[in-house]
């Protein structure tokens, strides 16, 4: 694999044809040809993708819309465009919600600095945040997994700091992934494999997994071998750039942390729990963390922990803490996790492993209950604090029998009824409306790859679905070179979230009032089904945008799908956006009022002062 590329190249072409679009071939011209990598194989990608484009296909659509039958094309000629100004270059990689100078004004306690604090309105960015000069696309997967471009996130003090741990090496242009890290020495392979030997991850009974404190992710980067898709977090700069490292490399991952504040994730979510070494006090707090891991382990589900205080008899010197105080921070643990009546499944060498029981059933003749959390909504986390108690489980009328229905394999689980829709748990959604949800979005899928045809290519790894649904758009889209970050708007009619884990997908819940927990240009490819009709009435449209151009890649696309009047609205405003636009009519014919908006991204650096309106 080539390491080296000639990002010089890439850079002069800023200049070039990019910004000129001819008709439909030329808009997805940019789509395709000129997608720059400069470094891996993106340019080749692109070029072949370019090839194998038919714009007859495309030029069979009508692209002069209808609305209602009156045909017709929209004339926004005289429609005000609001041209956006870039920031100033300082703030290339900011987080909103997660700002360093704003988090030092927080209390230092339980974490709460470094938990989200989003600007007030009259203190929102409303610019463009750019690209830092010599932004390149990041390397297809797999490659991603193991290099990033240096030009990208150009940090090294990792390598410094996890020198002898292998997380990180510089060389020269890229930075390069080892697959080391400061609990698995031999790589990350050989420590899931050690895992492997008692937790299911050969045979899709696991799925999802939740790693807290990831670092720079290579623990859910090597689990995808095992189609296991890990959901990472780490707080802002605790270690600098750890999660853009993530995002770069093409591993979900979310900035993120234990502190006062409950995980933005549905009870019973994931199949897995993963602490390596991650610094979280779990004894603290009267076991307040381990209460909220059992909280998105589904019954049945696994909790590793590795590193301290697990083998402190044979560690203390060299983690330079008292062994003393290293057994009584295990003992507590240990006495935690009985009184949430998890099972010990294994303890050898540094690694430790819980098992949540199945039903509750097994728990109660225990000598010690913990309370119970009487709230009746257990998925209404959004900004809410963590209570030390017990998540109950669901009804279940024998012991044997798994509290929220049997695990089924990945992939036999993406498309079967999950256990929340069969169970009636979400009110207004039958099996037969979850069956015809996987046939439209399959439909739409289709559709949309007939446009945009580097959709599957690989081109696009990290993807974001703004309005998950039932996670059907994530289902058709399946495939070992992509995932997606399903999110849950929080003011949704219906909070779904848990039926997407079912299926053996991630997601987050997320207000799209505020910014996303993440660093600027970490998606690929964003999908946004609806979203400006929900919250047409919320916030402005304007802010939504302005958030969606920060965290998508530059030469990314967009894809959004609204009523028609909605679509008008947003293509006027990205016209100020540096961003090339083409409406479509949906794909069932130019009577229906849904619409779908294609956008893409255009390329762009700090220190350019080129316009930025659409040209």
């Amino acid at each position: 694999m080539a390491t080296k590329g000639n990002s010089g190249d890439n850079r002069s072409r800023s200049s070039m044809s990019i910004f000129i679009v001819v008709g439909l071939c030329g808009f997805f011209y940019i789509l395709g040809a000129w997608q720059r990598s400069g470094f891996g194989k993106g340019d080749s990608i692109a070029v072949e993708i370019t090839k194998q484009t038919d714009c007859s296909i495309l030029s069979n659509l009508n692209y002069e819309t209808h609305h209602g039958g009156d045909a017709g094309t929209i004339d926004e000629s005289e429609a005000e465009v609001n041209e956006f100004k870039p920031c100033d270059d300082r703030y290339i990689d900011y987080t909103p919600c997660q700002d360093q100078m704003r988090a030092m004004t927080f209390p230092r306690e339980n974490m709460i600095y470094r938990e989200r604090h989003c600007p007030p309105e009259n203190e929102k960015l409303r610019c463009l945040i750019p690209a830092r000069k010599g932004y390149v696309t990041p390397f297809p997967w797999p490659q991603s997994r193991d290099y990033v471009p240096y030009a990208n996130a150009p940090y090294k003090s990792l390598t410094v700091e996890k020198a002898i741990q292998n997380w990180i090496q510089y060389e020269g242009n890229v930075f390069r992934f080892p697959g080391g890290g400061t609990q698995f020495p031999h790589g990350a392979d050989a420590y899931i494999n050690e895992l492997a030997s008692v937790i299911p991850l050969d045979n899709g009974m696991v799925r999802t997994a939740l790693d807290t404190g990831c670092g720079v992710a290579s623990w859910g980067a090597y689990l995808f071998k095992k189609n296991v898709i890990a959901m990472s977090f780490a707080p802002r700069d605790s270690h600098e750039a750890q999660v853009q490292f993530a995002l770069e490399r093409g591993v979900p991952a979310v900035i993120g942390v234990l502190g006062t504040i409950k995980l933005p994730y549905p009870s019973r979510a994931f199949d897995m729990a993963h602490c390596s070494r991650c610094l979280i006090p779990w004894g603290a707090n009267d076991g307040l963390y381990m209460m909220e891991v059992d909280r998105v382990l589904r019954p049945g589900g696994y909790w590793v922990l590795s590193g301290p205080p697990i083998n402190w008899k044979n560690n203390y010197q060299a983690w330079q803490r008292p062994k003393e105080e290293l057994q009584e921070e295990q003992r507590n643990i240990e006495e935690i996790a009985k009184l949430l009546c998890w099972e010990k499944k294994h303890e050898k060498g540094d690694i430790a492993i819980w098992r949540k029981r199945i039903s509750y059933d097994y728990c109660r003749d225990q000598d010690s209950q913990p309370a119970m959390c009487e709230s009746e909504n257990a998925d209404g986390v959004w900004y809410k604090k963590m209570e030390a108690c017990v998540t109950p489980y669901p009804e279940t009328t024998n012991p044997d029998e798994v509290a929220d229905g049997a695990w089924k394999p990945f992939p036999e689980r993406l498309n079967a009824v999950p256990f929340r829709i069969s169970s009636g748990s979400i009110p207004g959604i039958s099996v037969e409306a979850y069956q015809e949800d996987n046939r439209s979005w399959k439909k739409h899928v289709n559709a949309y790859k007939r446009i945009n045809k580097i959709i599957d290519s690989g081109r696009y790894r990290n993807i974001m679905d703004m309005n998950a649904g039932l996670g059907s758009f994530a289902a058709a889209l399946e495939s070992p070179k992509l995932w997606v970050m399903n999110v849950m708007p929080t003011i949704a009619e219906k909070d779904t979230l848990g039926v997407i884990f079912e299926r053996g997908l991630i997601g987050i819940y997320h207000d799209w009032c505020e910014a996303f927990s993440t660093y600027p240009r970490t998606y690929d490819l964003i999908h946004a089904n609806g979203i400006f009709s929900l919250y047409k009435d919320k916030c402005n449209a304007e802010d939504i945008l302005l958030e969606m151009d920060r965290i998508l890649r530059p030469e990314g696309a967009v894809i959004f799908r609204d009523q028609m009047d909605v679509l008008i609205k947003v293509k006027r405003i990205v016209k100020g956006m540096r961003w090339n636009t083409k409406m479509v009519d949906h794909e069932d014919g130019p009577l229906v009022q849904e619409k779908i908006l294609f956008a893409v991204k255009q390329y762009w650096v700090a220190g350019e002062n080129n316009s930025t309106s659409s040209q």
